[in-house]
């Protein structure tokens, strides 16, 4: 293949967009030793729409980068998950396991994505803020060599600038206006989410368990998705509710009332009510199961909603945007290492492979499940037979949160590892 190398560039490695995923790939490549230019649209801090509920697998993964999890930091940590269905209420501790903590977290996002993005920056990474790119940068052989990016808001927009760089990296959501423009577009045979959420002050605002409900009603219709009450320690809960696509009424419902109506339902002394909401009900979109492929092309390199890698089975972004975000560092890592461009080239083609290996089979179950789910008939027999089974209950929370240890472990792990490994990766 035709050689090309980028001259005088801004950086070893540009990475578009300061959320979990873009954070973390900037932060290990910063610490392997690379020159890493992390551009962020808006300025921190900012707000995403998310259930801030952080899983074992995401605190896990924030360990690693050395960020400090501890409730003097500012973090709520929480037990475990509060299943609400079928007329019954189970509450469950997060498993205990050799490769994961036994505790979640709680943290609003507009405080988690910067200090993510700050550990990035302490590592050695160059966050701009306020630099919103509008377009790739091509060569003559239509390959990713930096991006065009608009800096400043408002009266203070500057002129366009270019940001060369040999390697880029999509990280900017589910929309990725830079993988569209190179002409990667959203596939319809993955599933898709959306939710929408808000806060309240309430008593319940220093609850120990994430709460998730499961008998989520559109008047006469059980829906395929649920609804969640995360208290988050600082006088609010976040509630809000999440639904697939598997259903007739995705896209035809109005979700900010559907939430409305649900928590109609709940007691009046919860709080949920619209004098005490503090935020706008907000909605966003939940792209799963490697919904945006291929993950390299031409150049550019995908991760976190940008590739698709919301987990089919419970609609958790963050843990897997982070731990795709860590992938894709090491890869470029070694790729960068390599003498020639055909031999950084072989390296970097691995990406999609390893996520593949990592996530296929999993995500091929998550959309089994979804398609499952989507039969109001078998979704209301799952929760009614279900919640009365709490050893069933257990090994469904390890799998809907894909909590197992991947060698040794129980029965329950070793059935989770064993399907994992036999379903079909996609392509």
């Amino acid at each position: 293949m035709t050689e090309h190398v980028i001259r005088d560039a801004d950086a070893d490695v540009i990475v578009v967009g300061a959320g979990p995923s873009g954070s973390t790939t900037a932060y290990y490549l910063a610490q392997a030793g690379l020159n890493v230019l992390l551009l962020e649209k808006s300025r921190f801090p900012r707000d995403k729409v998310c259930g801030d509920g952080l899983t074992p697998r995401a605190v896990k993964a924030l360990i690693a980068m050395g960020v400090d999890v501890s409730p003097e930091a500012g973090w709520l940590q929480n037990k475990g998950l509060r299943v609400i269905g079928g007329g019954l209420r189970l509450e469950m501790p997060w498993p205990e396991l050799n490769s994961f903590p036994g505790y979640g977290l709680v943290r609003p996002r507009s405080s988690l994505d910067e200090t993510m993005a700050r550990r990035a920056q302490a590592a050695g990474a160059k966050v701009v803020e306020g630099a919103t790119v509008t377009g790739p940068v091509l060569d003559d052989n239509g390959v990713i060599t930096g991006v065009r990016a608009r800096e400043g808001s408002g009266r203070d927009v500057s002129s366009e600038r270019i940001y060369s760089a040999p390697v880029v990296v999509a990280a900017d959501g589910n929309s990725s206006r830079l993988a569209v423009a190179m002409g990667l577009a959203k596939r319809d045979d993955r599933p898709m989410g959306v939710a929408v959420r808000t806060y309240y002050t309430s008593p319940r605002h220093d609850d120990d368990y994430l709460e998730s409900w499961l008998d989520l009603w559109d008047e006469d219709r059980l829906l395929p998705g649920y609804g969640w009450i995360f208290g988050m320690g600082d006088g609010t809960s976040n509630v809000g509710l999440g639904l697939l696509n598997t259903s007739d009424a995705f896209g035809k419902t109005d979700y900010r009332e559907l939430l409305r109506r649900w928590l109609k339902s709940m007691p009046e002394e919860w709080g949920y009510v619209e004098e005490n909401r503090t935020e706008p009900i907000r909605g966003a979109a939940l792209p799963m199961g490697f919904n945006r492929t291929p993950h390299y092309y031409r150049g550019l390199l995908l991760a976190g909603d940008a590739a698709g890698m919301v987990n089919p089975f419970n609609g958790e972004g963050i843990a897997y945007a982070m731990e795709s975000g860590e992938i894709l560092a090491r890869t470029i890592a070694q790729a960068m290492a390599r003498p020639t461009r055909a031999e950084r080239e072989r390296v970097l083609r691995t990406y999609p492979v390893q996520l593949q290996q990592s996530y296929g089979g999993y995500y091929t179950l998550g959309r089994l499940f979804v398609e499952l789910i989507g039969r109001p008939k078998l979704m209301r027999y799952a929760t009614a037979h279900g919640m009365s089974r709490p050893t069933l209950m257990r090994f469904a929370l390890k799998l809907l949160a894909n909590l197992t240890d991947p060698t040794g472990g129980d029965a329950s792990d070793r059935l989770i590892n064993g399907l994992t490994r036999i379903a079909p990766v996609p392509r």
